[in-house]
């Protein structure tokens, strides 16, 4: 099956190099576009059998599935001017939260799914959460789960949920990112270590603790109890934990909602 990408940021370049490392896809069976073409250009480097076309047209009638990987209040504009091209064979696979399948749908007469991928897809790790319209066929729904299951557990999710399932999978490594490099200094500023050695220990710890939830060996519960010895330095820790960290988390998750209904405001001006 020949795949499409429309957009090569950041996003759309984890999906091409993870789809291909993993052997789920061949380059030749590949067509992508991006605006800026010297950035798709510098893609095809590294995979010289990728097509670049020169605008999204040209990735439509090359392609059986179509990835949209552009910012939610482009995508939009960018249907107007695709839908001519998109025949009901086709699938249109958006990768942005904000627009529901059921909204795409109204705009074109094509198979449609979303795909919210994580940035961990691009070690074939991590969740990818997908959503599937009321007009996508068996044959793609199994050929979507097909790719995503090379570089990824797929999770199909609820439209009710796609906010906070998104921030737990898509935003998670980056929030969690920050704390741990916060960790970090904060190591390095009120003891003698140094924050590259301070690093490169808290890497190891985080990647360890990893395989052992990913070999089922503890949950993240028991693996709190069986390091938190009662008395011991870790309960005095996680006290100062329990503590600081109060309501942060939930703060953060009315943050993320926030901007969400602003984000979907905004996209539903554009679809009425």
């Amino acid at each position: 099956m020949n795949v499409g990408i429309i957009g090569t940021g950041n996003m759309g370049k984890v999906l091409i190099e993870a789809f291909i490392e993993s052997k789920a896809l061949l380059p030749s069976k590949l067509c992508i576009f991006n605006r800026t073409i010297e950035k798709a250009e510098k893609i095809k480097i590294n995979f010289p059998e990728i097509t670049v076309t020169s605008d999204a047209e040209d990735v439509i009638t090359q392609s059986d599935i179509i990835f949209i990987c552009v910012k939610p209040l482009q995508i939009h504009p960018l249907l107007q001017q695709i839908s001519p091209c998109l025949t009901h064979n086709k699938c249109l696979v958006s990768i942005t939260s904000p627009i529901s399948v059921h909204q795409i749908e109204s705009m074109v007469n094509c198979q449609v799914a979303r795909v919210i991928p994580s940035i961990t897809n691009r070690a074939f790790s991590g969740i990818s959460l997908i959503s599937f319209g009321e007009s996508c066929s068996q044959h793609y729904i199994s050929y979507i789960n097909y790719l995503f299951s090379n570089i990824s557990e797929p999770v199909l999710i609820e439209e009710q949920v796609t906010r906070v399932a998104s921030d737990i999978v898509s935003c998670g490594p980056a929030f969690f990112s920050y704390l741990i490099q916060r960790f970090i200094d904060a190591a390095a500023n009120k003891t003698e270590i140094t924050r590259e050695q301070a690093t490169t220990l808290a890497t190891g710890m985080i990647i360890g603790m990893g395989e052992l939830l990913q070999k089922d060996i503890f949950t993240l519960q028991t693996l709190q109890e069986k390091v938190c010895v009662k008395g011991g330095v870790t309960g005095v820790g996680i006290e100062v934990l329990e503590k600081e960290l109060g309501d942060m988390f939930e703060h953060l998750f009315q943050s993320t909602h926030d901007k969400f209904c602003e984000d979907i405001e905004d996209v539903h001006n554009q679809f009425i």
